[in-house]
């Protein structure tokens, strides 16, 4: 009797021992599902960071964008923290001219975009222009883009 009591109870701690190995399973999902995105982001920017000059990384610090210079052309172009039409030709004024859209062919993120904008720009800036898409950016969208007080 008390065999048969004991085997009933083993029987029952085992179906909660698989429970609770399949709730920790799940909880252990869960969370890297929402902390490898997180993960991912910060080593792009830190990525980002090291490639900066000086100059940038202080603009980027302060502002959220950082300005390049083209190598073909001598333009500048401003890059805000984004992965799509973050990208603007700026006047000496810091005044957006146009607006240029060209990103990986890749789900990247925000960091490592912004990285390839900045070495195709400063690299190849001809070959970008001839792959991005042209918009006319407004006042408005620009300073919400581009303004200094903008989270990231």
């Amino acid at each position: 009797m008390f065999r048969q009591l004991l085997d009933t109870a083993n029987d029952c701690l085992g179906g909660f021992r698989t429970q609770d190995a399949r709730r920790s399973q799940a909880l252990r999902n869960w969370f890297q599902a929402f902390a490898l995105p997180n993960v991912r982001e910060a080593r792009g920017l830190e990525l980002l960071r090291e490639w900066l000059s000086p100059e940038q990384l202080a603009q980027y610090d302060a502002n959220s964008y950082f300005d390049v210079t083209g190598c073909d052309s001598g333009k500048r172009y401003r890059i805000c923290h984004g992965t799509a039409m973050n990208v603007y030709e700026i006047d000496f004024a810091g005044n957006p001219r146009n607006g240029w859209c060209f990103v990986p062919n890749a789900p990247l993120v925000a960091g490592d975009v912004m990285l390839a904008q900045k070495i195709a720009l400063e690299t190849d800036e001809r070959g970008a222009l001839v792959v991005a898409k042209n918009f006319m950016p407004s006042a408005s969208a620009f300073r919400q883009h581009c303004s200094p007080t903008r989270t990231r």
